[in-house]
């Protein structure tokens, strides 16, 4: 059922529920995604689980006019959507920039009990400047966002066996949006350092991780209390789309851990 809940900023955010069950999952999309990444887990999950997907906003269905785009406000959408549900336990699982928005919306969710990221924040002591990411990706997606698409991203989201269709699908959809939007959306990860805010975190959290890029356990369990993670192998930045039977039995196992 099509949903919306009001962020702190009044954006209204899209989202739908599935099935019934503790806990409550919410499925957070990443950059330009929206909740319909996540059907193969909608399908596989529904009859064991309360499944919450949602569109951040500037996203899917969701309103965006927001100017002032922070990590603080994607982390209120998520808990918009949180509090809307009204679910006693909840788990956040967020892909790409979601997992670092995740980690921040948990501090301010009370009844999340656990998190799951996906492909993301392999590397905790990996952290890029908005200067940086200014100077060697935002100027190619200002200049010719359809190549960057197209020629520059694939190198870094897709695998050798990433599905034709999945490719074609992701490429589709960041070429619905304009640059400057892009780039507005992604910003906020750049703007805070994320290893103060998982220092603060004191619930589980795992990660599903693409074996296109190593994890380094270490470096993450620096600021995190409770961190571990499992390989989904052959896949590219997008396995819940890339092989979505081999992650859902993954992530089942990883849920099933958690409660």
């Amino acid at each position: 059922m099509e949903k919306y809940a009001v962020s702190s900023d009044g954006q209204k955010i899209h989202y739908q529920e599935y099935g019934n069950g503790t806990p409550s999952i919410i499925f957070i999309h990443g950059w330009l995604g929206n909740g319909e990444w996540w059907t193969a887990q909608q399908e596989y999950f529904k009859d064991r689980y309360h499944l919450v997907t949602m569109d951040l906003a500037g996203h899917g269905k969701s309103d965006s006019s927001r100017t002032d785009w922070t990590s603080s406000r994607y982390a209120d959408d998520i808990k918009a959507v949180a509090d809307a549900v009204g679910s006693p336990e909840i788990i956040l699982v967020g892909h790409s920039m979601s997992g670092a928005y995740v980690l921040e919306a948990a501090l301010k969710i009370s009844s999340v009990k656990s998190l799951i990221l996906i492909d993301t924040l392999k590397n905790l002591d990996e952290y890029f400047t908005q200067e940086q990411v200014e100077e060697f990706l935002f100027t190619h997606y200002r200049q010719d966002f359809k190549n960057a698409v197209e020629n520059i991203l694939p190198q870094h989201l897709f695998a050798e066996k990433t599905p034709v269709d999945v490719r074609k699908k992701i490429q589709s959809e960041f070429l619905q949006n304009d640059p400057e939007t892009a780039i507005n959306l992604l910003i906020p990860l750049y703007q805070t350092d994320f290893r103060t805010i998982a220092k603060q975190i004191d619930i589980p959290v795992r990660a599903i991780n693409s074996d296109a890029s190593p994890t380094h356990p270490e470096n993450n369990r620096k600021y995190l209390k409770d961190y571990d993670y499992v390989t989904i192998t052959e896949t590219g930045h997008y396995p819940m789309l890339e092989k979505p039977e081999d992650f859902n039995m993954i992530l089942e196992k990883v849920i099933k851990e958690l409660i």
